[in-house]
């Protein structure tokens, strides 16, 4: 049985954290421990990770560098041979770490092994969507456009996967100068400088939560993030970029229009919708639903305003304005439309 490590980065997360420490002690897989990586907390967090008395949970303390210099700092202190994410305002499914280490023990070829993941909203209720993703034959360019993978807290990596892009540098797993487009950063560099493989596990085993005020709103930072990330991937792969890079782009731009509708930024959404398009017209005939769709909120959403667009919206899901019953995560069939949305951690 291969042991396997957790980490737990957190950052002012007193009010999630107990309950992704929970889910991470409740793993029926029997052979491994958690390290909480306090990342400069000014709250409760540290305190709240110190109070378990488990001797399967370890506290890390350092100063505030950020989500990628505390991912960094848990998989360099962790004992584990197989590595596990979890953000600390997501949980696990119990079966989680036994299905994935599972997934990697069956086949030494995997990497990375990600699962689905389903929303719920602040307070940890599930919102009835789920994340489908493809699950085999996932190549950078599955990764650039669409990242299946998905989010953080979903992978279970492989130690000398991990290592294999590091380059023989114990802080480059993650790249510590982004703070945005940092998971799939560290994708593509697995899928385009190691042999590893990227695979799924078709069920979803994280919930993933939405929390308005921990949303990044900034979708200037987010674009600009990207496009930092693209650069560095140029600095390795050229060609790569050079023949996905555009259509990559437009992907980014219409993921940032629907953000900003989500956050009623009339003026923005239509830029990125429209700059999508622009970018590569060829998602018109590529991916039509999505990308009509994206433009149509954008442009609803400028000619009449937030109001007008709301109920509008309310209309087309059928909700007149109220909640729909929500299943349990274990019964949840629809289908996240696009990947969750950043989180801020300074």
């Amino acid at each position: 049985m291969t042991f396997c490590t957790i980490v737990i980065p957190v950052h002012n997360g007193a009010a999630t954290l107990r309950q992704a420490i929970d889910s991470a002690l409740a793993q029926t897989y029997p052979d491994f421990e958690v390290l909480v990586v306090d990342d400069g907390s000014t709250d409760a967090s540290a305190e709240i990770a110190a109070s378990y008395d488990d001797p399967r949970l370890r506290l890390h303390r350092q100063p505030n560098g950020g989500l990628n210099a505390a991912r960094n700092a848990g998989i360099r202190e962790g004992r584990g041979d197989y590595i596990g994410l979890l953000d600390a305002d997501d949980i696990w499914e119990p079966t989680k770490l036994a299905l994935h280490a599972a997934h990697l023990d069956a086949d030494p070829g995997i990497g990375l092994s990600f699962s689905g993941s389903w929303m719920m909203d602040a307070d940890g209720r599930p919102l009835g969507l789920v994340q489908a993703p493809r699950l085999t034959g996932i190549t950078a360019v599955d990764l650039v456009l669409h990242n299946p993978v998905g989010n953080g807290s979903t992978p279970l990596l492989r130690r000398a996967a991990l290592d294999d892009i590091a380059h023989g540098t114990p802080t480059r797993w993650f790249d510590e100068e982004l703070r945005q487009s940092t998971d799939i950063e560290c994708w593509l560099r697995l899928a385009l400088i190691t042999g590893w493989k990227i695979e799924g596990i078709g069920e979803a085993l994280t919930g993933y939560r939405i929390n308005p005020n921990g949303l990044s709103a900034n979708t200037e930072a987010q674009l600009a993030n990207w496009t930092r990330m693209m650069e560095k991937t140029a600095a390795y792969a050229p060609d790569f970029v050079a023949a996905h890079g555009s259509l990559a782009r437009a992907c980014q731009l219409r993921y940032l229009a629907r953000r900003a509708v989500s956050l009623r930024d009339a003026a923005l959404a239509w830029r990125y919708a429209a700059g999508s398009v622009a970018t590569a017209p060829r998602l018109l005939a590529d991916q039509p639903v999505k990308t009509v769709t994206t433009l149509g909120a954008a442009f609803v959403l400028r000619v009449f305003g937030p109001r007008p667009y709301a109920a509008a919206e309310r209309l087309l899901l059928g909700t007149a304005g109220r909640r729909p019953p929500v299943p349990s995560p274990s019964a949840q069939k629809g289908q996240a439309t696009c990947p969750p949305p950043a989180r801020r951690y300074t």
